[in-house]
């Protein structure tokens, strides 16, 4: 019986062969390899040690206070609430300690003038009333003017304009016990933009401020 020749594979074949098992080889080593970078129930793109809990010890030195050191005393922060009237002419301003009123001078005097209008000692007494609700004895009236004209003289303005509010607080709340401090600041402390009308209103004005009630 005549043995029948085994084929072998051309060389071509036996080298395309070869190529396809390395790269089915090296598929699955990198398959392998990217699983075993992956942390277990943490989705891809997460930081693993993100995620981590972060462990504090008690007992760390730069977490005491020195020796001799105390917390300092605790302490409410101030919050401001600010109501302004939709034309703008009067503006109220609440604080934890103290109560701020600021009057426009156009609603209480005449342009480049210190005498009250008809209509500003309305406004004045309702601010007197908010004095006496609570019962505040150390009243503020400062004045202030816009930048026009000279310095000397929107200081000299400015105080007349504050001393004719508080004589008609005066009138009005009829204390002896209230005492006042008064002062023309002149172009000083503008709330808004000098450059503008619109702005150099609102700076021209009187502030009545007191402190609010401790009950």
């Amino acid at each position: 019986m005549t043995p029948t020749p085994i084929r072998t594979a051309s060389p071509r074949l036996a080298l395309v062969l070869t190529a396809a098992t390395l790269m089915f080889a090296t598929n699955i080593y990198s398959a392998a390899s990217s699983r075993a970078d992956e942390t277990p129930g943490v989705p891809p793109g997460t930081d693993a040690s993100a995620s981590a809990p972060v462990e504090v010890d008690p007992n760390d030195p730069d977490l005491k206070l020195p020796e001799g050191a105390t917390l300092a005393e605790p302490k409410v922060l101030d919050i401001k609430q600010v109501v302004e009237d939709q034309s703008g002419d009067e503006r109220r301003e609440d604080t934890n300690a103290d109560v701020k009123f600021a009057l426009q001078a156009e609603v209480l005097f005449s342009k480049d003038s210190a005498k009250l209008g008809a209509e500003s000692k309305a406004r004045i007494s309702a601010i007197a009333q908010e004095i006496k609700t609570q019962n505040a004895t150390r009243i503020r009236v400062f004045g202030f003017t816009d930048n026009l004209g000279s310095s000397a003289h929107g200081d000299v303005l400015s105080r007349k304009r504050a001393d004719a509010v508080q004589n008609v607080l005066d009138q009005e709340l009829t204390d002896s016990n209230v005492t006042y401090e008064v002062r023309g600041y002149g172009e000083q402390y503008p709330i808004a933009d000098n450059s503008t009308e619109s702005g150099r209103k609102k700076n021209r004005r009187v502030e009545v401020s007191f402190p609010r009630s401790e009950s």
